[in-house]
C-alpha cells in the first residue's frame, strides 16, 4: 500500500512538471534533431541499447553516429549498421523516443529506421528525459541541436546527453485512457497485451483485444490460436498477443494505401514460429469499407531490412472481406494488419485481362492491315462508304499497335518515351471514336437523306484524323498529362502494371473526363439509336428475314458504331466480371471482327451471284431506300 501511494505521488509530481513547464527540458517523450557533420567516407550507425533508465547519449564523429544508453523496458540492441546515405558534409537526423510504447526511431538520409519495435509495457519505463551537459566542441559531431522546437546551440559538439527517470508506465497509460493527461502531442494509446499459456493439452484458444478502461466499445480484433501453435516437444509455453491502435509508425511510406488503425503482434516465448500446418485466424473489425477499395491481409516483412517498415502478404491469406470486418489466415508470427487500397481503384483479374488485350491487339492489328489492303483494292468501285471504312481501319490499326507495345515501352523507355507514346495512344483512341461516329452519321445520311449527295471524302479525313489531334496537342502543351500510368492489380497492390497513357495526376483525370468520357457516351447512345433506326427501316427486306444475315448485319454495324465500348459502363453488380471480360474481348478484337464481317459479306455476295446481300451495310441500306422510293 505504501508503494502505491508513493508511486502515485511520483506520477502526480511528474504530471505537474509536464503541464506547468512549456519547456522541452522535461518531457515524457524525446524528439531530438540535429545536423551530423561528418566526413565523406563510409558512414555507420552504432546502436548500444540496454534495459534500464539511466539515460541516453547521442554522439558522432567523422564516420559514425552513435546512440548509447539505458532507457528501454523490453528492447535490447547492439549493432553497427552501414548507412547508405548521401556522403555530403552533413546529414540531418531526428531521434524520437516514445516510452509508452518502448519505441525508438531514427530519421536520417530520407529513411525511417526503427531501432526498437513497439511493444506493451509492464512495470516501469524511462521518461522525464532532461537535457544534460553537452560534450566538447569539435570539427566533426552534431550541430544545430534542438529538442522539439527549442533550439539548443548551432555549434558542433561531439555529443548530447539526456538523463531519464523511471516512471510507472502502467499508471500513466491508465490516466491517459481516462483523459486526465493533457499532452501537447497527439499521443498513441498504450498497447494492450494478452497472455495465453499453452499447456500439454492445448487445443486452441480465442483471444480478444481487451477494451481500454472506461471504453464500452466492442473489441476490434479477435485472434484464434490453433492447436498447431503448440509444439509437442515443449511441455508449456506462452503466447503474447499485443494490440496496437492509431500508431503512425505502421503507416510510414504508404501513400496509396491505408493501414487499419489496429495492428496485432503475436509472439511465442523463445521460439520462432513459421509454416504452421493450421493457420492463425485474425479478424479485424472496422468501420464501413466499400468493396470499391479492396483489402489484403499483411504481415511485417523483416527480410529486406529489419529496420524499415515493410508490409507483405507473404504467408497471409485474405479469407473474408465484408463491409465491417476482414478475416485473415496467416501461417507465421509477427505484426499483422490489413492494407486498404485508396486510389486508384485496383483492377480485378488484371493478368487475365492484360493477356486477352495483348492477344486481341496483335490479332486486330494484323486484321486491320488485311482490311486496309482489301478496302484499297475496293476503292475502284467508288462506293461512298469505302473511304470511311478505310479511315476506321487505319485508326484502329494505329490504336492496336500502340496499345500492344505500351507496357514494354513504359518499362524500357521511361517517362520521356511514355510522354510521346501516351499522347499518340490518346490520339489514336480519339481518332477511332471519331471514325466510329462518322460511320453513325453516314448511315443516318444514307437512310434519311437518300437523294442528297454525301459529303466529300476530304471532309471525313479532316474530321477523323485532324480534329482528334487538336485536344491532344493542347493537353501535351499543358504538360503533366501524358506519361507512365500505374495500373494496380487487386490481388497484388504492391506490384503495379506500368503503361504509357495519362498519368495518375488530377490534371490527367480531368482531361480524361472532358475528352474521353463525353465522346464515348455520345458514340454509344447514337450508335444504339442508329442500330434501331436501321433495323426498323430495312427489316422488311427479303434477305433480312434470314436470321443469319440479319444477325451478321446487326453485329457488323455494332462493331462499326462502337456500341461495344458501352459495356464498360456495366462494370458493377453481380455480373460485373462478365461485362468486364466481354468488353475486353469485344473491344480488343474489334479489328478482327470488322475484317471478318467484310470478308464474310464479300463471300456471301459471291455466293449470291453479286446481289445486294453482299454489299456493305451502309451501301445496301442506301440501295434499298432508293428502290423503296422508286416504287412509291
Amino acid at each position: 500500500m505504501e508503494y502505491r501511494i508513493t508511486d502515485n505521488l511520483k506520477v502526480v509530481f511528474v504530471l505537474i512538471i509536464l503541464m506547468s513547464t512549456g519547456s522541452s527540458q522535461y518531457d515524457r517523450y524525446l524528439d531530438f534533431c540535429g545536423t551530423w557533420r561528418h566526413g565523406k567516407g563510409h558512414l555507420n550507425l552504432s546502436v548500444n541499447l540496454s534495459r534500464g533508465c539511466d539515460g541516453i547519449s547521442v554522439s558522432a564523429n567523422e564516420t559514425t553516429l552513435s546512440i548509447d544508453g539505458k532507457i528501454t523496458s523490453q528492447c535490447m540492441r547492439f549493432d553497427l549498421i552501414p548507412l547508405n546515405i548521401s556522403r555530403k558534409d552533413s546529414s540531418k537526423f531526428c531521434l524520437n523516443w516514445e516510452p509508452l510504447l518502448d519505441l525508438l526511431t531514427l530519421q536520417i538520409g530520407g529513411k525511417n529506421l526503427t531501432l526498437c519495435w513497439p511493444s506493451s509495457l509492464h512495470g516501469s519505463c524511462c521518461t522525464d528525459l532532461s537535457h544534460g551537459p553537452n560534450e566538447p566542441e569539435a570539427k566533426y559531431g552534431i550541430a544545430n541541436g534542438k529538442i522539439r522546437t527549442d533550439f539548443i546551440t548551432e555549434k558542433t559538439h561531439t555529443g548530447y546527453k539526456f538523463i531519464g527517470q523511471p516512471i510507472n508506465c502502467t499508471l500513466l497509460c491508465d490516466q491517459e485512457r481516462d483523459g486526465s493527461m493533457q499532452a501537447t502531442k497527439s499521443e498513441p494509446i498504450c498497447a494492450q497485451r494478452s497472455e495465453v499459456e499453452m499447456k500439454a493439452d492445448f487445443g486452441g484458444f480465442n483471444v480478444t483485444a481487451p477494451a481500454p478502461m472506461g471504453v464500452s466499445k466492442a473489441s476490434t480484433v479477435t485472434v484464434h490460436l490453433p492447436r498447431a501453435l503448440k509444439r509437442a516437444e515443449t511441455k508449456t509455453s506462452k503466447v503474447h498477443c499485443t494490440f496496437f491502435k492509431n500508431i503512425s509508425l505502421f503507416q510510414e511510406d504508404y501513400k496509396k494505401f491505408r493501414v487499419l488503425d489496429d495492428v496485432v503482434d503475436i509472439t511465442v516465448e523463445n521460439e520462432i514460429i513459421a509454416d504452421l500446418s493450421e493457420p492463425i485466424r485474425i479478424t479485424f473489425y472496422h468501420d464501413f469499407i466499400s468493396k470499391m477499395h479492396p483489402r489484403k491481409c499483411v504481415s511485417w516483412d523483416t527480410r529486406k531490412d529489419p529496420l524499415m517498415v515493410s508490409w507483405s502478404d507473404h504467408g497471409c491469406k485474405t479469407n473474408q472481406e465484408e463491409l465491417t470486418y476482414t478475416e485473415c489466415l496467416c501461417n507465421h508470427l509477427t505484426y499483422f494488419s490489413v492494407l486498404v487500397q485508396l486510389e486508384p481503384r485496383p483492377v480485378r483479374h488484371l493478368l487475365a485481362l492484360t493477356t486477352i488485350t495483348s492477344l486481341g491487339c496483335a490479332v486486330s492489328f494484323i486484321s486491320c492491315v488485311a482490311l486496309i489492303i482489301y478496302l484499297c483494292r475496293k476503292r475502284r468501285s467508288k462506293e461512298q462508304s469505302t473511304p470511311i471504312h478505310l479511315g476506321l481501319a487505319v485508326s484502329l490499326a494505329l490504336l492496336n499497335l500502340l496499345f500492344f507495345f505500351t507496357g514494354v515501352l513504359a518499362n524500357a523507355g521511361g517517362e520521356n518515351v511514355c510522354t510521346w507514346v501516351g499522347a499518340g495512344l490518346h490520339y489514336a483512341l480519339l481518332s477511332s471514336f471519331t471514325w466510329m461516329g462518322i460511320e453513325v452519321f453516314h448511315t443516318f445520311w444514307l437512310v434519311y437523306r437518300v437523294f442528297s449527295p454525301s459529303p466529300k471524302p476530304y471532309i471525313w479525313i479532316l474530321a477523323g484524323f485532324v480534329v482528334p489531334a487538336v485536344p491532344v496537342i493542347i493537353l501535351a502543351s499543358v504538360g503533366g498529362i501524358y506519361g507512365i500510368r500505374e495500373v494496380v492489380p487487386s490481388n497484388d497492390v504492391s506490384n503495379p502494371y506500368l503503361m504509357c497513357w495519362m498519368t495518375n495526376t488530377y490534371k490527367a483525370l480531368l482531361a480524361h473526363y472532358f475528352t474521353n468520357m463525353p465522346i464515348v457516351v455520345i458514340l454509344v447512345l447514337s450508335g444504339i439509336v442508329m442500330l434501331f433506326v436501321v433495323y426498323r427501316e430495312i427489316k422488311t427486306r427479303e434477305e433480312w428475314r434470314k436470321n443469319s444475315v440479319a444477325f451478321l448485319s446487326l453485329w457488323g454495324l455494332s462493331c462499326l458504331f462502337g456500341t461495344t465500348w458501352g459495356l464498360g459502363f456495366l462494370d458493377f453488380g453481380p455480373l460485373s466480371d462478365f461485362f468486364l471480360f466481354t468488353s475486353c474481348i469485344l473491344n480488343s478484337f474489334q479489328g478482327f471482327l470488322l475484317m471478318l464481317r467484310f470478308f464474310m459479306l464479300d463471300w456471301m455476295r459471291k455466293q449470291a451471284g453479286g446481289s445486294a446481300v453482299g454489299s456493305s451495310s451502309t451501301g445496301s441500306t442506301r440501295q434499298h431506300m432508293l428502290k423503296a422510293n422508286e416504287k412509291s
